[in-house]
């Protein structure tokens, strides 16, 4: 008897353990991670500046996703901005911001301390949105721009609706790798400075993880109660 309750504690330590290791595992869903970048943009160089964030650790596929984006000085409507994620989806985050045929030179605001997501008005027309700054910067929430055209395009080339990715082409995707942010700026007469950037990703987590909980909640409490007999 003193055997059979031995073998069924160490099957029950056994079961708690997995099924801990399972529920850590289930809870990273939401991950922010950022970087302090604190370089200059080279002004009028289309070479620009590239930053990346690692991702890892997360064990489902992405279901939301936001990029923070902290840019000072300059002129925003000379800023060329994409993210490319590590499966090489690109979206582009800035092209020219206000550029188009009645403004051919774009917004000449000083700066982003932005959230770009999936939602929201499109950051490339954020002056006929009642936008906020702070230090000259633009604030708030807003979607991405989404223009692959060629920033050095023709003004009247902005006119046309932008067609390119939005975020929600990363979901469904694995999160896990390296995340690289891309600006330049594409215009002379002002510098602006890349600060920092971040993501944050969040996931769902597999069914048959829950699943496996489920069953071994299950399974935890035929032991127990088979222990009491």
């Amino acid at each position: 008897m003193a055997r059979r309750k031995s073998v069924m504690t160490k099957q029950i330590g056994i079961l708690i353990l997995a099924l801990s290791a399972c529920a850590s595992r289930a809870e990273l869903t939401n991950l922010t991670v950022s970087a302090s970048v604190n370089t200059p943009i080279p002004d009028a160089n289309v070479t620009g500046v590239s930053s990346s964030l690692s991702v890892s650790g997360m064990y489902a596929d992405i279901s939301d996703l936001s990029v923070s984006l902290n840019i000072t000085g300059g002129f925003n409507g000379d800023l060329y901005a994409y993210l490319l994620s590590p499966d090489n989806s690109m979206v582009v985050l800035l092209n020219r911001v206000g550029l188009g045929t009645s403004n051919p030179f774009g917004y000449s605001d000083a700066g982003f301390n932005i959230s770009l997501s999936a939602a929201g008005y499109n950051v490339h027309d954020y002056q006929n949105y009642g936008p906020s700054f702070s230090g000259g910067q633009l604030t708030g929430s807003w979607a991405p721009d989404r223009r692959t055209i060629d920033p050095q395009s023709a003004a009247s080339a902005f006119d046309a609706a932008p067609t390119g990715n939005n975020f929600n082409a990363y979901f469904g995707a694995n999160p896990n790798g390296m995340w690289t942010l891309f600006v330049a700026d594409v215009s002379g007469g002002n510098q602006s400075e890349l600060v920092s950037w971040g993501l944050t990703i969040a996931t769902v987590p597999e069914p048959q993880t829950w699943t496996l909980l489920s069953g071994g909640l299950t399974a935890l409490w035929w032991l127990k109660r088979k222990r009491r007999k």
